[in-house]
């Protein structure tokens, strides 16, 4: 895990163990830092997998993935983004954009880098934002929909609170209380303490 930008967001560089095959989620920034590690554990990159386009999860997609090759899967609503990032409500960026590769938005199951992962579509935080779930690591990738004790922030255009809280209301309906949670800001967490201590959380179980 990479904690990068100003807004401490988490990048995660995943592999299964000894293998020469990784992926790579929400790059935010810092390609260098990133690039480095890549390069120093010596594996292929196969996939970068964004579950918003945030400039904050964004922000070193295009070095990274002009500088290995590996194709981007980019929420299908939220492409525009991606490709212009200044162009709706953040106009004082100054990294590239990127075409997305391949378009995700809930209900596909990728076989990538080893690992078998489906894709939730958990709009709320962003319009088209999605949730990596690899079911045999017990793990959820879930950018800015779910925090330690915490949820994402609404108030950016396409949010919507109760929105949000439906997408959260169908990951605790769908994973067990032992799934690991990989947010994209914070520390990392379970689906059960959140469902037991996450303030932001009560009213779902009403």
């Amino acid at each position: 895990m990479f904690t990068v930008t100003v807004v401490a967001e988490n990048t995660y560089l995943i592999r299964g163990d000894d293998s020469a095959e990784a992926l790579l989620i929400d790059p935010g920034g810092e390609a260098p830092t990133i690039l480095a590690q890549i390069a120093e554990l010596n594996v292929e990159l196969k996939a970068i997998l964004l579950t918003h386009t945030h400039w904050d999860h964004i922000g070193a997609v295009a070095e990274i993935a002009k500088a290995t090759g590996a194709p981007v899967y980019c929420p299908v609503k939220e492409t525009e983004f991606l490709l212009d990032p200044k162009s709706i409500f953040f106009p004082d960026l100054d990294f590239e954009g990127y075409t997305a590769d391949e378009t995700v938005g809930g209900g596909e199951h990728l076989s990538l880098a080893g690992f078998e992962i489906d894709v939730v579509s958990t709009p709320g935080h962003s319009i088209g934002h999605v949730t990596y779930s690899i079911p045999a690591e017990d793990a959820l990738f879930s950018g800015d929909v779910l925090f330690e004790g915490s949820i994402g922030r609404t108030d950016l255009p396409g949010g919507d609170h109760q929105t949000l809280l439906n997408s959260i209301a169908g990951l605790l309906e769908t994973f067990g209380d032992e799934t690991v949670v990989y947010p994209g800001h914070m520390g990392l967490t379970q689906l059960g303490r959140e469902r037991a201590t996450n303030p932001f959380l009560q009213e779902l179980s009403k």
